[in-house]
């Protein structure tokens, strides 16, 4: 004991002064601790705002992915299917519209936009729930281990969509293998693991919303730290962020003033060029290896051939021939797109005819010069090559094609995906192939 400055006698600083403090729990160390996470901000009404926002945009997202790979018309011929063993999956295939002629670009337009502006409410969704991902024991019950076999689906399958999906619009493919059936079959997992989820928990986050108030979980911290921010801020905060994803994407995907702010999308910033070839494009002449010589006047030749035989024809052939005009854009899987163009050169079908189909133009199997890439070649069904409006063209707005452009010859076709608009095209085979 010792003695205070009145004279009275106080503890000595040891074991009975640490008897008299009050306890303090030690910080929790692992995070399958429930102390160990401490933020205020998780809890049920949190997690089932940004669940209902996602059950909704991650729906639409599925939709326009499956309606992006029907537009490349699988069923036609195999160089069109990136995913030859899709089996039962490709149930829903039908065959590719012409009409209306903004179709792709709306609906590709959509699945990329809205999967980049749902970004950052996933990573708030998934910040949100992550001391799930470490409770113990991993299973209680069948339903709770139902439950975690499909959260992990869940949130390996939106990480593995959503990265391979940002990388695929920036022209970036560091993943192995191919785009087409990694993100194919990566969305089936994924979305199968998400319904899965969505039936176990909507009612739930429903009855969450509707309360408007907060439900004790394990989401709720039991020693929360200090607030910095409401709820409803940190709403407001992820919408800031999926605003500003809008802001800087979508422009590149529809008309208008968010054009010029579009600098984080595909080819973001200004038009390549000006005049009338001054459009966006993928991939140039030189990148995909077109030798010049090969366009000239004098060496280039069109061969065509259907049930009538074989035509070869020149630049000059072509340009002797009926010309019609039709003003088309072009998508691509990317999510860019260019406003109506106007094309003009040979219609499809009077290609068609010219081999003996008169009547009833067939399918066409369209083969370029480019010697490397994907969809060098490429097909199109009858009711494509049929429209009045589909095009060999040669010119575009009133100006010889430029070679990044597809010059001497490139297919437009109303609604087709860009790779299917087929540049500095050497063959066209017509007849049934599929």
């Amino acid at each position: 004991m010792g003695r205070g400055p009145s004279g009275a006698p106080v503890a000595a600083y040891g074991r009975a002064m640490r008897d008299l403090s009050p306890r303090l729990p030690s910080s929790p160390r692992l995070p399958s601790s429930p102390g160990f996470w401490r933020s205020p901000l998780r809890g049920p009404w949190f997690t089932s705002v940004l669940g209902t926002v996602l059950l909704v945009g991650i729906t639409v997202l599925f939709v326009t992915g499956l309606v992006s790979y029907a537009a490349y018309n699988p069923g036609l011929d195999p160089v069109n299917d990136k995913t030859p063993d899709k089996g039962i999956l490709g149930f829903y295939l039908f065959a590719w519209p012409t009409d209306p002629v903004w179709l792709y670009r709306l609906t590709q337009g959509v699945h990329v936009t809205l999967g980049l502006v749902l970004i950052p409410v996933l990573l708030a969704k998934l910040w949100s729930v992550v001391p799930r991902l470490f409770t113990l024991p991993p299973v209680r019950s069948l339903a709770h281990g139902l439950e975690r076999i499909s959260l992990l689906l869940l949130v390996g399958g939106a990480l593995f969509e959503f990265v391979t999906g940002v990388l695929n619009i920036q022209l970036e493919y560091l993943f192995p293998g191919s785009f087409y059936p990694l993100h194919f079959y990566g969305a089936w997992v994924f979305f199968a693991a998400f319904a899965v989820h969505a039936v176990l928990k909507t009612p739930r986050a429903l009855r969450n919303l509707r309360a408007m108030r907060e439900e004790r979980d394990d989401l709720v911290a039991p020693r929360p730290a200090a607030p910095t921010v409401t709820r409803r801020g940190a709403l407001w905060f992820v919408g800031g962020g999926s605003l500003l994803m809008f802001a800087t994407n979508a422009g590149r995907s529809f008309d208008g003033p968010l054009r010029a702010t579009a600098v984080l999308s595909p080819h973001g910033g200004p038009e390549p060029g000006n005049g009338p070839n001054g459009f966006q494009i993928n991939k140039t002449a030189a990148h995909v290896g077109i030798d010049p010589a090969e366009t000239r006047e004098d060496t280039w030749r069109l061969v065509v051939t259907g049930r009538a035989g074989t035509v070869r024809l020149s630049r000059a052939e072509l340009l002797a021939m009926e010309q019609h005009s039709a003003a088309l854009p072009i998508a691509c899987v990317e999510g860019w797109s260019t406003a109506d163009q106007w094309w003009r050169g040979v219609r499809l079908r009077d290609l068609a005819a010219l081999v003996g189909h008169e009547d009833d133009p067939p399918d066409v199997f369209v083969e370029s010069l480019q010697r490397r890439g994907a969809f060098r070649r490429g097909a199109l069904r009858a009711n494509q090559v049929a429209d009045p409006r589909s095009l060999l063209a040669l010119y575009v707005n009133g100006e010889e094609l430029s070679p990044d452009h597809g010059h001497p010859a490139r297919i437009i076709v109303p609604a087709a995906p860009g790779v299917l608009n087929t540049k500095w095209v050497a063959r066209l085979t017509f007849g049934d192939l599929g």
